[in-house]
């Protein structure tokens, strides 16, 4: 697969798990990704969930997403986007209806509790079980 095909992939099967580290002992949640383009793979979490906390102490992390037969893991480091512009934009977009707790709070209190993160120039591991036996095949993102 090439970094279009993955982004293509991962966009059109937006939920995905991420991994992350809780001191020495994994932690694995499925997510929904935002959107994922050339400028990176986003997705957005609260400051009061317990990955917001493993991600400031280590922003390394994988995530996974299965796209009908391939199974494709995206390894990288973890940017925080600090634009509450762009905050607002995936607040408001259709596929975001579930965050309905923003109603309950104040602008400037939404914008300080949702983080959104990106994961840029990262390697991607794509898994089929046609292709189980063969060497990984490793895509720079």
């Amino acid at each position: 697969m090439t970094k279009q095909e993955i982004l293509e992939a991962i966009n059109q099967n937006p939920v995905f798990y991420l991994a992350t580290a809780d001191g020495n002992q994994p932690r694995v949640r499925g997510m929904l990704l935002y959107k994922a383009d050339d400028s990176g793979i986003v997705f957005h979490t609260g400051t009061m969930r317990d990955l917001y906390k493993q991600i400031t102490e280590n922003n390394k992390a994988e995530l996974c997403f299965n796209c009908g037969d391939a199974q494709i893991r995206i390894s990288g480091e973890l940017e925080e986007i600090d634009d509450n512009d762009f905050k607002d934009e995936i607040a408001a977009h259709p596929s975001r209806s579930f965050l309905t707790w923003k109603n309950n709070i104040s602008l400037e209190e939404f914008h300080k509790v949702f983080v959104v993160y990106t994961l840029k120039n990262g390697t991607a591991t794509i898994w089929t079980m046609a292709k189980n036996l063969e060497p990984k095949e490793i895509v720079q993102l």
